[in-house]
């Protein structure tokens, strides 16, 4: 659920509402003048680190992100650029709607995301061809859906979904080219991930009154919660090597955690202070992706994409815009 790092209403539409305070990453809500499309990135700025870097040791793949472009929320877009922060550009060119929650498929051919639709009133999944540069829509009026990614084996998606009750997210799967809804969970749940494996999924939950992350197998059956953080907010993500990274923290205080699957040797990994949320590990699990405010903080618009190792040293920059890039999602 991204809307925000304060409580607010969240619009998932004309008419649908919900007030929320636990989004995956702020995402400012406020007029501005639109502007012409500069994108003003220096890739590979590196702020002071512990880490050694050496040439043996750069990361490598794709991450799509959320970019507001025009510092609204109603008018987000979706960006992609290289593991090092080079190539930046722009996929979804539709300046009237909202575009968010992209993740990459795992041969890294496609983008699957939420973007809303005027006819149908709602928030679809879409999926961009990046070989053909053409984007169609997998769903239509299904729910206010968000948070897709595709499975391991790249035939099904998993997504949350929003209806009449819209303080009642559940999670539901269906085929890698849309139809064939099934749910996964009644209990409240929002932003799912695949295991490595994809046999279970990774989502967060209010089931049992404070947010935390469970587990569930993907027909919906041994659920089990693995997390015990004081205020985990929803994005994580796992690992080839079994590892889940999250983050936690009040307002200005998010922090990244990273821990065994089953919940064991939970531990905080990002430098204190930059206000370091929704985070996404490398295709090879050695780096994180993340949102943090390291350079701009206390900046509505200062959020900017870096990396470090899962160990949290060698902490890169790859973003410097005048405005929020977030939600990134790393892929080959």
């Amino acid at each position: 659920m991204a809307c925000g790092f304060l409580l607010f209403v969240c619009i998932f539409g004309p008419g649908f509402f919900r007030v929320v305070a636990k989004p995956s990453i702020p995402t400012p809500d406020f007029a501005a003048t639109l502007q012409v499309l500069i994108m003003d990135v220096t890739p590979g700025v590196v702020i002071p680190t512990t880490g050694v870097n050496s040439p043996s040791d750069q990361p490598t793949g794709h991450i799509v992100l959320t970019c507001q472009i025009y510092k609204l929320q109603a008018s987000e877009q979706i960006c992609i650029m290289d593991a090092d922060g080079s190539d930046y550009h722009r996929l979804t060119m539709d300046d009237n709607n909202r575009h968010f929650y992209p993740s990459l498929a795992p041969d890294g051919q496609n983008v699957v995301y939420s973007g809303y639709d005027q006819q149908t009133k709602h928030f679809e999944i879409y999926d961009y061809d990046l070989s053909m540069n053409t984007t169609q829509p997998l769903t239509n009026a299904f729910g206010d859906l968000n948070g897709p990614e595709i499975s391991p084996d790249q035939k099904t998606i998993v997504f949350t979904r929003y209806t009449s009750d819209p303080n009642h997210p559940t999670l539901w799967l269906m085929d890698r080219t849309g139809g064939n809804f099934r749910q996964v969970s009644t209990i409240s749940a929002w932003d799912p991930t695949w295991s490595p494996d994809g046999t279970q999924i990774l989502f967060a939950s209010d089931k049992d009154g404070i947010d935390q992350l469970y587990i569930v197998n993907d027909d919906g059956i041994r659920l089990r919660k693995v997390s015990d953080l004081p205020a985990l907010r929803g994005r994580s993500d796992w690992s080839q090597q079994n590892l889940i990274v999250t983050y936690s923290g009040d307002p200005w205080k998010r922090e990244i955690y990273i821990m065994n699957s089953d919940g064991s040797d939970q531990h905080k990994i990002s430098p204190s202070g930059g206000n370091s949320q929704g985070p996404s590990f490398s295709p090879d699990g050695q780096w994180i992706a993340f949102t943090a405010y390291f350079d701009k903080f206390n900046d509505i618009n200062g959020c900017e994409i870096y990396i470090m190792h899962i160990d949290g040293t060698d902490v890169r920059r790859l973003t410097n815009n005048d405005y929020c890039d977030y939600q990134p999602r790393w892929g080959p």
